[in-house]
């Protein structure tokens, strides 16, 4: 990224905009997004100015999942007897950002324009409005790497219900914006080129709403959500176990070659 912060935050007025920025690997969350991301959502809890938060990546994508820097060295690596993983706290760390940015008092807008790929299906799945492009594209592709979408499942299960998530979660098949706009995911749908002309009008209308009122009935929803488990901690071990598992190893040796995960189909 030569250097460049990987979370940036700018504030005009009551509104922020917060951009994932790491465009050479189409903003793919690394662990300093993934802090920053948090950080944010704590500060925001707290601050009684703030009205709408406005969550983008850099020009490119909005975000292609997480990133396997951190993670590289264990694929497929099994853990030595009596070993404690720190794969789980770093996947549970997402699973605190996803519930943080549910928990927000603000209105969050997601604004998409290109690839939201797994991790980041999951942050357009805690939006409380998204607004897309028509070239965009979703989907939870981990299944087809041999791992499971752990940490965002409950959040795509609750924006779409269960009968679509079962559809996004196991096939990891990918949709474009209009698909995604007819299944519930995508609010707003805007041609390519203009996200940038049509947020301020989103944001302006938005408004309306008094914020205190914003506030508590989005924590009403939370209390709905409150039914929904509480899979951190289980999401964290299951995607833990999986990366160091054989199915991880080559699905994701085969992405990288470009080729068919040893179980696919051949051409």
């Amino acid at each position: 990224m030569s250097g460049a912060a990987p979370f940036l935050v700018e504030r005009a007025g009551d509104v922020e905009r917060w951009t994932l920025n790491d465009p050479t690997a189409r903003n793919a969350l690394s662990d300093g997004m993934v802090v920053g991301l948090y950080e944010a959502c704590l500060r925001a809890q707290q601050d009684s100015t703030l009205r709408v938060v406005i969550l983008t990546g850099a020009p490119g994508a909005f975000c292609a999942g997480g990133s396997l820097g951190s993670f590289a060295s264990a694929i497929g690596q099994p853990l030595q007897p009596g070993e404690d993983d720190p794969l789980i706290a770093l996947n549970r760390g997402f699973g605190d950002v996803l519930h943080a940015l549910c928990a927000l008092p603000q209105l969050l807008v997601c604004a998409v324009d290109g690839a939201a790929m797994g991790g980041g299906l999951g942050l357009v799945c805690c939006a409380d409005h998204v607004i897309a492009t028509e070239r965009s594209s979703f989907a939870a592709p981990e299944v087809t790497l041999g791992l499971p979408p752990a940490q965002i499942a409950p959040f795509v299960w609750q924006r779409l219900g269960a009968t679509a998530a079962r559809q996004w979660l196991l096939q990891g098949r990918s949709y474009r914006a209009p698909e995604a706009q007819a299944l519930g995911l995508v609010d707003e749908l805007v041609a390519d080129g203009a996200l940038a002309a049509a947020l301020p009008e989103r944001v302006q209308a938005m408004k309306r709403a008094a914020p205190g009122a914003v506030a508590g009935t989005k924590r009403l929803l939370q209390r709905l959500r409150g039914e929904v488990p509480d899979l951190r901690n289980e999401a964290a071990i299951a995607f833990a176990s999986a990366l160091r598992g054989p199915e991880a190893a080559g699905g994701l040796n085969a992405f990288a070659k470009k080729q068919p995960a040893p179980w696919a189909p051949k051409p």
